[in-house]
């Protein structure tokens, strides 16, 4: 992997304890975290601090080198389950710089962890600066895209990344992870399997298009909301509205109904085991991967097996996308995580095909 590393800071993380004092950071403890996860689940940190720059995260790791940490970003992404028994970091790193390319018609820009997600998204479509439009109203924070590769409508964050800054959770070291680094698949990264849990992204940068922007609205009800509204020759602030009206038409606000998101990866099966579904099911959707290789939608197979709108206690399916698992008010993480596994065995039983979660369990 070609990591690049801060000569400034490769004493690790002893070179902090040189540096003069700071302004003590609040460490909280018996912490609710049901605000700082879209589900809404009511769990407690041992410990809690929120870290606004890269030095108060370094000082911190330094202080609880050896411990047990839990880096939480926007919490859009996970379910938890249980009481976190660690230190809790909340990344909250904001800040947006931009810089020249050498091509004139694209523009780098480095973004902090800690910003919102949709709120980059937005400052990209109103400053023309194209690429991420298919990606409007992903809740979340921007440190936690790569690791999840978030994509919709079409497009990837690997389609635009260039690179991200993270820290080494065991030196303290400053290492820039490339494209090729992060070895992107689909919803997955290299910081979802060997470096898991290694390193804490701290900065993402992107290269976006300033004109002739590249649009894709072949996918999904983007070309039937365009044209709904009589676009013909749409920009990205008309795909960001279109993608936002379909959004908010299929998935609940997460400040209104606990939820994150799609629970699952849409599975891609062969060729012959698709073939064996049309026999039931002559109008299943798919997407073509290869040759070889059908992608189904994991909500079309749970909606085949009734769960689209079921409802247990507070803990159920949505009732208008049965791939969002929701809860209404005071669920448990376990009681989503049952309803996962049974929507899990269920699938796999009736069409022989394995979900996999897309959003992280803890």
């Amino acid at each position: 992997m070609n990591q690049k590393r801060n000569q400034k800071t490769n004493a690790g993380l002893t070179f902090l304890s040189k540096k003069a004092t700071f302004t003590p950071m609040i460490i909280e403890k018996n912490k609710s975290l049901k605000s700082y996860n879209t589900f809404g689940i009511e769990v407690k940190a041992t410990e809690f601090v929120e870290v606004t720059t890269e030095e108060d995260l370094l000082r911190i790791l330094l202080q609880y080198q050896g411990k047990p940490i839990f880096i939480l970003s926007g919490g859009s992404n996970m379910l938890l389950t249980k009481d976190i028994e660690a230190l809790v970091i909340h990344i909250k790193i904001e800040g947006i710089t931009t810089e020249k390319t050498d091509d004139q018609h694209k523009i780098r820009i480095n973004v902090g962890a800690g910003e919102s997600w949709h709120d980059f998204v937005l400052y990209c479509i109103k400053n023309n600066f194209g690429g991420v439009e298919n990606l409007s109203l992903i809740p979340g924070y921007v440190g936690s895209a790569p690791i999840q590769n978030i994509g919709a409508y079409g497009v990837e964050l690997k389609d635009t990344f260039h690179s991200c800054q993270a820290i080494e959770v065991a030196t303290g070291k400053r290492i820039t992870f490339t494209k090729e680094d992060c070895q992107f698949g689909y919803r997955d990264s290299i910081f979802k399997r060997k470096a898991k849990n290694k390193y804490i992204i701290t900065q993402v940068s992107f290269v976006l298009t300033t004109q002739n922007h590249q649009l894709h609205t072949a996918y999904g009800a983007i070309t039937a909301e365009l044209a709904k509204n009589n676009i013909s020759q749409p920009t990205i602030q008309n795909i960001s509205d279109a993608v936002i009206a379909i959004r908010k038409s299929k998935l609940p606000n997460p400040k209104e109904i606990g939820n994150s998101g799609s629970f699952f990866k849409n599975p891609v099966i062969s060729k012959a085991k698709f073939n064996n579904i049309l026999k039931a099911y002559p109008n299943a959707p798919s997407y073509v991967i290869d040759e070889n290789s059908i992608k189904v939608p994991a909500g079309w197979l749970i909606e085949q097996c009734g769960f689209k709108g079921k409802r247990w206690g507070d803990a159920g399916i949505h009732k208008n996308q049965a791939l969002v698992l929701v809860n209404y008010a005071n669920a448990t993480g376990s009681e989503i995580k049952q309803i996962a596994e049974n929507i899990k065995e269920t699938i796999k039983s009736r069409f022989d095909i394995s979900l996999e979660s897309e959003v992280n369990i803890f």
